[in-house]
């Protein structure tokens, strides 16, 4: 076997044998221990043909497997009841191979993972309003459900009362001409009623002028007040 490689590139002798097993096509389970006995001593040899230092754990594993080379060679003179109940010599070694071989295996699959995780990142939640002026707040005495609230029993009030044949227009509106007429309404009266600026029962139209009034409370055009809970929901202009 040619031996191509140096002791830097295995973590220890566990990996340094499962290689030469690997690289042999030999069963883990059935090792040829006069065999992977050579090849390792074999590199062991080379390494100090190179003048490269070899630890002394190198030293041990080579220890041990001349020594379970030497048990197997002994030839057994025992009766055949004693020979079954024998323990193979290679048996620790073996399930200290398989060990280390689960341990490699999940360490690759951990490294796999790692990699993935890498490419993550998270951020700690924190409030937005370390982050806001105050200038983008919707200026109202009420809550933003509170306002919702109203505008779906208008809404609601006014589907009911719609009669049942309706003429159907295709004429679009925008939000931003519904605030054009909400800022007329208010610069002759100066304070209105949420719902009177609902003139037309109309789905487009109701949507539209809401998120008009929305937007103009957040630009801080107007205000939007009730005194009392229940009481009815007025816009002033600002």
């Amino acid at each position: 076997m040619e031996l191509d490689f140096k002791i830097q590139d295995f973590e220890g002798p566990l990996d340094l044998l499962l290689h030469l097993i690997k690289e042999s096509k030999m069963d883990i389970m059935n090792i040829e221990i006069e065999l992977i006995t050579k090849q390792y001593m074999d590199f062991l040899n080379e390494q100090e043909k190179l003048n490269l230092e070899v630890s002394s754990e190198y030293l041990v594993m080579a220890c041990e497997l001349l020594e379970i080379k030497s048990k197997m060679l002994i030839p057994n003179n025992k009766d055949k009841v004693e020979e079954e109940e024998k323990v193979d010599p290679r048996e620790d070694l073996v399930n200290r191979l398989l060990e280390y071989q689960a341990y490699k295996d999940i360490t690759k699959v951990l490294q796999e993972k790692e990699l993935i995780r890498k490419e993550i990142y998270t951020k700690l939640p924190e409030s937005i309003k370390n982050y806001s002026d105050g200038d983008n707040e919707i200026h109202c005495d009420v809550s933003l459900d509170d306002l919702i609230s109203a505008f779906q029993k208008y809404y609601q009030r006014k589907i009911d009362s719609k009669p049942i044949k309706t003429k159907v227009t295709v004429k679009e509106i925008s939000v931003s001409s519904r605030k054009h007429d909400i800022k007329s309404i208010l610069k002759n009266k100066k304070r209105v009623s949420f719902f009177e600026l609902f003139p037309v029962v109309n789905k487009e139209y109701i949507v539209a002028t809401f998120l008009a009034i929305l937007e103009m409370a957040k630009e801080q055009e107007i205000k939007i007040i009730q005194d009392k809970e229940f009481d009815d929901i007025v816009c002033e202009a600002i």
